[in-house]
């Protein structure tokens, strides 16, 4: 199988917060940055606030319910970075590129994330501890 051509660049930093009104003011009016919109992922049970710093994206992750992975994740953790998100052309095509080079890979196949994109994670143990997601993103060439 021809490896596919990996990623376009970093699509986003993922930020897990207890609460997006409790959080948002530090970033928008104390640092600053754009908010550029807020959508609720129902399959990831998670509100998703993005934020623009020139042309990086920040997206504050607040879970919608106890069971979500972001609510997990800050039980165990508490706020702060959840993982980097790799912009790639194929989000399937990177899955089984990746898996064939022995990646553990949590998603199979994508699945529908904010704004339209097909989303896949690869594990943590995979990149030293780093949750790593790719992104196919309809909206970016």
């Amino acid at each position: 199988m021809e490896p596919a051509p990996g990623p376009k660049g970093l699509h986003h930093i993922g930020i897990a917060v207890r609460s997006l009104a409790e959080a948002l003011p530090h970033w928008t009016q104390g640092l600053g940055l754009q908010l550029q919109s807020i959508e609720e992922v129902p399959t990831e049970r998670v509100r998703v606030a993005v934020l623009l710093a020139g042309a990086t994206r920040i997206e504050l992750l607040e879970p919608t319910s106890p069971d979500s992975p972001i609510a997990k994740f800050l039980d165990k953790r508490g706020p702060g970075v959840h993982h980097l998100a790799f912009e790639v052309a194929d989000c399937q095509a990177q899955i089984d590129s990746m898996a064939a080079a022995g990646a553990p890979m949590l998603d199979q196949s994508p699945r529908p994330g904010a704004h339209d994109c097909k989303v896949a994670f690869v594990h943590p143990k995979y990149l030293g501890s780093v949750l790593c997601e790719l992104v196919e993103d309809p909206h970016h060439e």
